[in-house]
């Protein structure tokens, strides 16, 4: 007999309340509904997410959100089989919204709770869409994320290596702050990098000097912000075109270093011989197209299939955690009601610690 299961999933994790019903049935997952309340508009004035706005936006949009997934889904929670929830890491004000009302729900209907780890939805999310087999390799590249992880199974990731401290969303976004463009930043500086010229500044590329899969990003960020100032001091500010210029730099920067990173993590994942060997990609980065296209041809280089989940699953959303509980669902992780939130909680917990996690415990 085929196993079916449907599940509620509940992301709110950073600035977006999403919520979205996801089934398994005859082996292939199918999103029945996905919902996304936006706070952008919430955050524009002031450069970067507000956690405390975020928190209580959260509060306030959680329970419509999910309302609207089950209408959406044509469905009730008495058609569901859990509820999985995103329990960290995160800003924690926003996990704890989360997860408090994940608990409620599962206490007054009796169904199964799920704390969900956020950088597992997204490693898993290429199961939900492609339906791709274990082991592979992903490349989780987001504003709050980057990490090279070894899918072994819907448990078990292996670290190969992260960012030390700035991810490349962030990077983006802080980028866009010092130039004026607006936010979210990353399509921001990738569309004036359209119009710019990649060679006039001549950007870092940090720790290609270093072996390992182990990256950062904080330095080319502080080396964008000295040839912004020197422009400015040379000639009294900045044209359009340095602006450009500057955006084409800096991304052809954080590409460059994407792929040589990614190279040595795909020659430690090929040793492995995997009877399909894949790149796999998330996070909103990944729809950066001059980032995915030189992922794309480094992998037809080496022999590798490449894949990334559509624009609307590869940034925060909750069809991912759905999907990610029914694969722990079928692993019997199941989760008692004094589950809690995580503000950090590394995916491999038993890889080194990365040099800028500091004193609050593993970077994530």
């Amino acid at each position: 007999m085929t196993l079916t299961r449907t599940l509620l999933g509940i992301e709110s994790s950073c600035d977006d309340t999403a919520a979205a019903v996801v089934r398994l049935k005859d082996g292939k997952g199918r999103v029945l509904s996905s919902i996304v309340a936006s706070q952008t508009e919430l955050h524009a004035a002031f450069g970067g997410v507000v956690p405390e706005i975020a928190a209580r936006a959260h509060t306030e949009k959680l329970d419509t959100s999910i309302q609207s997934a089950l209408d959406a889904a044509q469905l009730g929670f008495g058609d569901l089989d859990a509820i999985a929830v995103t329990a960290g890491p995160g800003l924690i004000g926003g996990v704890v919204a989360g997860v408090m009302c994940a608990k409620g729900l599962s206490a007054a209907t009796g169904l199964p709770l799920i704390g969900v780890n956020h950088l597992a939805g997204h490693a898993l999310t290429p199961r939900l869409t492609d339906g791709l087999a274990f082991p592979y390799l992903m490349l989780l590249v987001s504003g709050g994320h980057c990490q090279f992880l070894i899918a072994h199974s819907a448990t078990r990731f292996e670290r190969l290596g992260g960012t030390i401290d700035d991810a490349p969303g962030e990077a983006f976004d802080k980028t866009a702050k010092l130039l004026g463009l607006p936010q979210p930043g990353g399509p921001a500086v990738e569309d004036a990098a359209t119009r710019g010229d990649p060679e006039r500044f001549r950007f870092p590329r940090p720790l290609l000097d270093r072996a390992g899969c182990d990256m950062s990003f904080s330095g080319l960020k502080t080396a964008l912000l000295r040839a912004r100032d020197a422009r400015i001091s040379d000639c009294g500010g900045l044209t359009v075109t340095d602006r450009d210029d500057l955006c084409a730099g800096f991304q052809r920067a954080v590409r460059d270093v994407l792929i040589e990173k990614s190279r040595r993590a795909l020659q430690q994942y090929l040793e492995m011989s995997p009877a399909a060997p894949t790149l796999a990609v998330a996070g909103g980065v990944a729809a950066n197209t001059a980032i995915r296209t030189g992922l794309e041809t480094l992998c037809d280089s080496l022999g590798v299939a490449f894949t990334a989940p559509p624009l609307r699953l590869c940034t925060d959303n909750a069809a991912m955690i759905a999907w990610a509980g029914i694969e722990l669902l079928t692993a019997q992780a199941v989760d008692p009601a004094t589950l809690t939130a995580r503000p950090r909680w590394p995916l491999d917990d038993r890889a080194p610690v990365l040099i800028g996690s500091g004193k609050k415990g593993a970077k994530a």
